[in-house]
């Protein structure tokens, strides 16, 4: 289920891509053709960065889609491949995700107790939306992390079994 949720929630995300590069050709329109800003416009770019790189951790973890730093992984046989992602995912991931769930979630909290705006008084008036996104997408991370640590955890007791 975890898999499914994250696998829809990525390629969801990925069409703010195409909308950032949108209303970034408006914005620009307006600037250099009318003489006229759009703070609000403006904003919707930065929120859509967000929402589609923090949205995005865990579908890219999912499918491999991460940096790794591939000098010897590459040459692994798959046995080793599996313990290697084990480890990583139990000893370095998912301690840091839940690291920034609970240091993210007071600030994400604070936020939402004032209905945090944008200084700008033409901005979007959800800040408190976008730093919702901080603990959510770590959330999400630590799942789609377990997720791949039982396969690779499954994967090495049927490999040991024979």
């Amino acid at each position: 289920m975890i898999d499914r949720v994250v696998d829809s929630l990525g390629r969801t995300v990925a069409w703010l891509n195409l909308g950032m590069v949108g209303v970034t050709c408006v914005v620009v329109v307006l600037r250099y053709a009318f003489d006229t800003g759009a703070i609000f416009l403006q904003e919707s770019v930065v929120y859509m960065h967000g929402a589609a790189f923090l949205c995005g951790l865990a579908y890219a973890l999912q499918h491999d889609a991460h940096v790794r730093v591939d000098l010897l992984y590459s040459r692994m046989p798959a046995m080793r491949k599996a313990t290697v992602n084990l480890v990583g995912h139990v000893l370095l991931l998912m301690p840091l995700c839940a690291t920034i769930v609970i240091v993210s979630w007071p600030y994400a909290a604070e936020s939402w107790a004032v209905l945090e705006r944008s200084p700008e008084v033409a901005g979007i008036p959800a800040v408190f939306l976008l730093k919702t996104l901080i603990p959510v997408s770590a959330l999400l991370l630590l799942l789609q992390a377990a997720s791949l640590a039982f396969g690779e955890a499954l994967t090495l007791w049927r490999g040991r079994r024979g």
